[in-house]
């Protein structure tokens, strides 16, 4: 079974997304300027608020598929979860390549980050009127 859930988030002027081993999508409607691993703000989702079973399931190794659209654009992310995934933060989402886990942590051993999503994308996000979504699934 494939259980699915998604996250809708706006860009904003200060988005770079140049980080090199995470990104993240965050409640908070402001970026600083050493936010370089953020992609969107303003979600209507944390790691708190997803769907309950997909949590459940992220807590064991599982791959974890991620797609970002924008646009006409769409990106994929290939992530792992793991049993030590906490999935409580109440403001960020954050997919990391490392192994590193905290309760901002969606997932791990990306093979992606910041960096590795098109420029077109992120000229897109440097507008606050642009919608994303990103959509997480596992099959259980």
């Amino acid at each position: 079974m494939k259980i699915i859930d998604s996250v809708e988030f706006f860009g904003h002027p200060l988005i770079k997304a140049t980080h090199k081993t995470t990104f993240e999508i965050t409640k908070e409607e402001k970026v600083s300027i050493k936010g370089d691993c953020i992609i969107g703000v303003r979600a209507n989702k944390s790691c708190k608020d997803l769907n309950d079973e997909l949590k459940r399931l992220m807590t064991n190794n599982i791959p974890v598929k991620i797609s970002i659209h924008v646009g006409q654009y769409s990106f994929e992310v290939n992530a792992i979860g793991h049993p030590s995934l906490l999935l409580t933060d109440e403001k960020d989402i954050v997919v990391r390549k490392s192994n590193y886990v905290c309760p901002r942590t969606l997932a791990i051993r990306s093979d992606k980050a910041a960096i590795d999503i098109p420029r077109e994308m992120i000229l897109m996000l440097k507008n606050i009127n642009t919608k994303g979504k990103m959509v997480i699934s596992v099959e259980s």
